[in-house]
C-alpha cells in the first residue's frame, strides 16, 4: 500500500518525520525532501505491512532493531576513491612528505560511508611506507550507517566508484586490489591498517588523538547548531597540530572555531 502511505505524508507527518530524522542521525532536512524521505521509507513500510508514516515513526521511537534500519534509509553515503583531487594531492605532496617517519600517524575518516576514502588514505600511506620502511599507521573509519559499515569491511566495490578509481589511479588499483570481472576487492595489507566502528558524530568517540581527520561532506547536512557541535567534538580528537580536510562546499570561519584555515579544504589545530 506505497501509494496510501505517500497520501498520507502530511505537511504534519513530514514535519515529524523530519524532527525524527533530526532526533537519531543530527540530519537537518526541510520540506523539500518529501519525496526522497517517501521513497526511502515507503517501502519499508509495505515490507512491515504498516499502514501509516504514524505508525512506523511510532515503531521507531519504541527503539529496538529498527532504529538502525530508519537510520540507514535516511542517510546518505555517497563516496568514491580519491575524492576531490586537491585534497589527495595536499596528503600525498605536503602531510606525508612533512610527517616524522618515527611516529605512528593516526588517521580518522569521520562519515567513512562505504569506505572508499579510508582505503585512499592507507593507499598513500602504504606508498609512504615503501620509502620510510619504519612508518607505521593507524586509520579509523566511523559512520553512523551500519549498512554502509558492512560494506566497508567487506572492501568489495563495483560499478561508478571503480570505474572512477580506475581513470584516476590505474597504478593503486591494480597494486592494492583484487579484481573479479567487474568487481574488485580491496587486499588485506590495507585492511590491516583499517578500522571501522559506528560513531554518531554528535557524540564523543572514545579514541586515542589523531594526527588527520577527514570530515569531508558532512557539515553541509547539518544545522549551525549542531555544526558546532560536531566541530567540538572532532576538536577534542584532534592532537596539537594535527589537520582537518573538509569538503569542496564547506567553510567553518564563519563558526568561529580554534581551528586555523590553511588552504582550500584544509584546517589546522595549533602545535601547542
Amino acid at each position: 500500500m506505497l501509494a496510501d502511505c505517500e497520501a498520507q505524508l502530511s505537511e504534519r507527518t513530514l514535519e515529524a518525520l523530519i524532527a525524527l530524522v533530526r532526533q537519531y542521525t543530527g540530519i537537518a532536512m526541510n520540506e523539500r525532501k518529501s519525496v526522497l524521505l517517501q521513497g526511502r521509507l515507503g517501502p519499508r513500510l509495505r515490507a512491515l505491512a504498516i499502514p501509516s508514516y504514524e505508525q512506523y515513526m511510532a515503531l521507531v521511537r519504541a527503539g529496538g532493531a529498527e532504529v538502525q534500519v530508519f537510520i540507514d534509509m535516511v542517510t546518505t553515503n555517497d563516496t568514491l576513491f580519491f575524492r576531490t583531487p586537491a585534497v589527495w594531492d595536499y596528503i600525498e605532496r605536503d602531510f606525508l612528505p612533512h610527517w616524522d617517519a618515527a611516529r605512528c600517524l593516526r588517521i580518522w575518516s569521520a562519515a567513512a560511508a562505504t569506505g572508499e576514502e579510508a582505503y585512499s588514505l592507507a593507499m598513500l600511506c602504504e606508498q609512504f611506507l615503501q620509502r620510510h620502511p619504519g612508518f607505521r599507521y593507524q586509520i579509523v573509519g566511523t559512520d553512523i550507517s551500519a549498512t554502509a559499515l558492512e560494506a566497508a569491511r567487506a572492501g568489495q566495490y563495483e560499478g561508478r566508484s571503480v570505474e572512477r578509481f580506475q581513470a584516476s589511479h590505474p597504478q593503486l588499483l591494480a597494486r592494492y586490489c583484487r579484481r573479479s570481472g567487474t568487481r574488485i576487492t580491496v587486499n588485506p595489507e590495507l585492511k590491516q591498517h583499517v578500522q571501522f566502528g559506528s560513531h554518531n558524530l554528535l557524540r564523543k568517540l572514545d579514541a586515542a588523538p589523531f594526527d588527520l581527520v577527514m570530515l569531508r561532506n558532512v557539515l553541509i547536512y547539518f544545522d549551525e547548531t549542531n555544526q558546532r557541535q560536531v566541530l567540538e567534538q572532532v576538536q577534542r580528537q584532534m592532537a596539537p597540530g594535527a589537520r582537518l580536510v573538509l569538503g569542496e562546499q564547506e567553510s567553518i570561519t564563519r563558526l568561529g572555531t580554534a581551528l586555523q584555515y590553511q588552504q582550500a579544504h584544509i584546517y589546522h589545530r595549533d602545535a601547542a
